[in-house]
């Protein structure tokens, strides 16, 4: 089957069909006879009260596996939808499906549903994947690796997994140091610090200088090869932002999403009219490439999820912004939670809201404490904001 001729075919008609659209601005439909007065429908409209918007959003995890252990912490907590990760890697083919379905078998038995994977296209960048070439742009390597997508893909539809969330990045996570907070029992964020960083700035051992038209390229030459297949199976393909939005050539790469991160976001949600096309929207990272994220946030977060595009959320916050910021708890950032998740309600988003980077202590716990911190944070978000009229 030739995906990508499947794909220009498919956007090309819904262009030449949307034109039936102007019949109707010019026309418009007859009055029909016994209907109301318009003053009377404005006055009625007035009047009734706004009908209260569903909460149909999960608190969910993608850290731990599906493992009994996890589970059971999971499902202590309150968790009952997850990304469970990746099922074991058949070299040179792609996922194991009978791994996969034992993963769905095992979250049951915890009422625990599996919504979700991780492809092998990860914020760790291209050293630590096992697709490297795909965003290397190296052919004939990358076809190969772009095969072994489109097999995982079926075999999350097979195992009923609709979300499949991956990056579109070279670098992996950036930061430059920590910062301890005494305020919260010695807490330490994680930190990035341009200036800093600059004095380290220099081209990407592999990768060397990549600017934003290769950066596209590459970017569109695999979705064009995968959203067919995700778009045949019924599965969603959630793009995570680039972990900090940066200048233009930072290490020799220009970010998908850099320098401006909502013209970022816009540029790589309009590249394909699917509903299999869109973000794994990680707030803390989108925060991060803003000035006033408590401001900023909400409109994109309306324009992704006007257009359907909002596959999972992470829900991090934090302090600063635009080429200076830490990594906190959901409590003590500058965004605005509650009204981000009364936006994401509005939007009528019905996926996942998770922790993502969770500050660290000295107690070999820290890790799920500061998990355990952010579910019950994010549980009773939802029920307070779900409850308003």
């Amino acid at each position: 089957m030739n995906y990508l001729n499947k794909l220009k075919r498919r956007n090309l008609l819904k262009m030449v069909s949307s034109g039936s659209l102007g019949a109707l601005a010019f026309g418009g439909a007859p009055a029909l006879a016994g209907c109301a007065k318009p003053e009377e429908t404005v006055m009625a409209a007035e009047s009734a009260p706004e009908p209260k918007k569903p909460m149909l959003m999960k608190v969910g995890c993608q850290h731990g596996g599906t493992g009994k252990e996890n589970l059971e912490y999971l499902a202590r907590h309150g968790v009952f939808n997850i990304d469970g990760g990746s099922p074991k890697l058949i070299e040179g083919v792609g996922w194991d499906l009978e791994d996969s379905l034992k993963m769905k078998e095992a979250c049951e038995k915890y009422g625990i549903s599996l919504d979700a994977y991780h492809l092998p296209l990860s914020s760790a960048g291209i050293e630590r994947v096992s697709t490297p070439n795909i965003m290397l742009g190296k052919s004939p390597e990358r076809d190969k690796e772009i095969e072994m997508i489109q097999q995982m893909i079926e075999v999350a539809a097979k195992t009923d997994v609709k979300v499949l969330l991956y990056n579109m990045t070279i670098h992996p996570v950036l930061r430059t140091g920590r910062t301890v907070d005494p305020k919260r029992g010695n807490a330490s964020y994680s930190t990035w610090n341009y200036e800093e960083a600059t004095l380290q700035d220099k081209p990407h051992p592999i990768a060397g200088t990549v600017d934003s038209d290769e950066m596209y390229e590459r970017i569109t030459y695999f979705l064009d090869r995968v959203i067919p297949v995700a778009e045949e199976f019924g599965v969603k393909l959630g793009n995570h932002i680039a972990d900090p939005p940066t200048p233009v050539n930072y290490g020799g790469i220009t970010r998908w999403n850099s320098p401006k991160v909502f013209e970022g976001i816009k540029k790589f949600g309009q590249l394909y009219d699917s509903p299999s096309h869109g973000f794994n929207l990680c707030l803390g990272s989108t925060a991060e490439g803003l000035v006033d994220p408590r401001k900023e946030i909400i409109p994109i977060i309306e324009w992704v999820g006007g257009r359907n595009q909002i596959f999972n959320i992470h829900l991090r916050n934090i302090k600063g912004g635009w080429n200076h910021f830490m990594e906190v708890y959901p409590d003590n950032g500058d965004m605005d939670f509650p009204q981000v998740v009364r936006t994401l309600r509005d939007v009528g988003y019905d996926g996942m809201i998770m922790p993502d980077h969770t500050p660290r202590h000295e107690d070999p716990a820290a890790s799920k404490q500061g998990h355990a911190f952010s579910f019950g944070y994010n549980i009773a978000l939802i029920q307070a904001i779900g409850s308003e009229a």
